[in-house]
């Protein structure tokens, strides 16, 4: 953008305030410069002029912190910046405790100065091979100001003196989607603003939510079956969490599809661990909204039940028990089985951690409970995989706690104890002497072969 144009769209208070520059500094491909002017003091809001005047410098200071400068050169424009940083700090002070200043024509102004400072091609990752559990991210280096535009924007939206239907005029849906694309930055700092300038516009515009959850789908369809590389996939999901926790029942058909068909496969990604909790608690939050959504969901988190990354498999456990900690006993007839039969695997597992995880559910009261009551189906399906593990495990802390699996199982229901272990001893005897059998019939075969190698030799000669 050229300096002519950007003049051209201030009114003549601020032309006077802005003037040629002499040198043009070195821009960077990370940040835009908005124009090459210098900004000049404007007078203090609060003290230097009578209230009928503020209106008219609050849009002048407005637009001039539209200018953007640039960071990456950390010695440029420093007089610039520091005048933009403090006219930041006044403009929170002003929008925070001044009453009866958010008048209509300032809208469209503060609009244009926040969208003019956050709203940037987000750069690539400096290091191309970034892993978001082990490397640290890049900071946004226009930080100083951006924050300073964050805050501003969160207390305009809070402010008492906020009218929507004045907002509504600004804040649409392009302004939206530009806002959802700065979730995928690398700073935290930045997510962490998003994350409640987004929940705040959620709650002022009733006529945005359909349209912000559509895109949040989108996003996270987009993360899951193309990129798999979204920074604000945690931040989003909080806000979810509590955009379902305000979902009116019966759930709409909308909701139940997009748990089942996005918040599900969202655990089949490899990073999975940083947003785990998050996604945890959502699934949490519909499940006692609406109960019968629990046997769909156990399905779906036993299809994408990981087989080679005992990492992922300690949270799945960890979401399961949060499931059953909710559960009601008629759907925990539902799922039993297939549960079960995931878990007998998941003790029986090598590694230490996963088999650990698992048996920490029969510390769980509730899970004893559903599980004394359905014993008949359970202990048959445990059984073999507890039994083994208490005779073969490496790890002696799991096979202590097995055993105290094992003797809650007896004290449950000593008859059905007593006839699985026979049952199991016969099978393992038969098992045994099936083994013994191949064992000899190999041995017969091995011996056939020498055999008949000897006489092929004898007959050569």
């Amino acid at each position: 953008m050229s300096s002519g144009t950007f003049v051209d769209r201030i009114d003549p208070f601020a032309k006077r305030s802005l003037k040629k520059k002499t040198k043009k500094s070195q821009g960077s491909s990370r940040y835009r410069n908005s124009a090459d002017v210098e900004l000049q003091q404007l007078p203090a809001l609060k003290v230097d002029v009578p209230a009928a005047e503020q209106e008219e410098l609050f849009i002048r200071k407005l637009r001039q912190c539209s200018i953007v400068f640039d960071f990456m050169d950390p010695m440029s424009d420093l007089k610039g910046k520091e005048i933009k940083r403090a006219t930041l700090h006044e403009l929170v002070d002003y929008v925070t405790t001044g009453r009866g200043v958010l008048t209509e024509p300032v809208y469209p102004e503060i609009i244009k100065m926040i969208s003019a400072n956050l709203f940037r091609t987000l750069p690539p990752s400096e290091n191309p091979d970034f892993d978001p559990e082990e490397d640290d991210p890049t900071l946004e280096a226009a930080w100083p100001h951006l924050t300073l535009v964050y805050e501003l924007f969160l207390r305009f939206l809070e402010s008492i003196d906020f009218q929507p239907t004045i907002g509504k005029k600004v804040i649409d849906q392009k302004f939206v989607l530009q806002l959802l694309d700065l979730f995928d930055s690398e700073d935290p700092r930045e997510r962490d603003f998003l994350k409640t300038v987004l929940h705040r516009i959620y709650g002022k515009f009733l006529g945005l939510r359909a349209f912000i959850r559509k895109q949040i789908n989108n996003i996270f369809l987009r993360f899951v079956y193309e990129t798999e590389h979204f920074n604000g996939v945690g931040e989003l999901l909080e806000i979810l969490g509590s955009i379902i926790n305000g979902f009116a029942l019966p759930l709409k058909v909308e909701h139940k599809q997009f748990l089942v068909k996005v918040l599900i496969p969202l655990h089949k990604v490899k990073c999975l661990s940083l947003y785990h909790a998050q996604l945890a608690y959502c699934v949490v939050q519909f499940l006692e909204k609406d109960p019968t959504l629990t046997e769909p969901v156990v399905r779906g988190l036993l299809k994408y039940w990981p087989k080679t990354c005992s990492q992922k498999e300690v949270m799945f456990l960890g979401e399961v028990e949060e499931i059953l900690d909710v559960i009601e006993p008629a759907q925990f007839t539902k799922i039993q089985e297939p549960l079960f039969r995931q878990l007998a695997k998941c003790v029986s597992s090598p590694h230490f951690q996963v088999a650990e995880r698992a048996l920490y559910f029969w510390n769980n009261e509730y899970i004893m409970s559903l599980i004394e009551e359905n014993n008949q189906v359970i202990m048959p399906i445990m059984f073999p995989a507890l039994y083994r593990i208490s005779k073969e495990h490496w790890n002696q802390t799991i096979v202590a706690l097995v055993y105290n699996v094992l003797k809650t199982f007896m004290e449950m229901n000593s008859k059905l104890f007593d006839d699985l272990t026979a049952s199991y001893k016969t099978e393992r005897q038969k098992e045994k002497k099936k083994e013994k059998e191949r064992e000899e019939m190999w041995k017969k075969l091995q011996e056939l072969e020498i055999s008949n190698k000897l006489k092929e030799a004898n007959s050569k000669k």
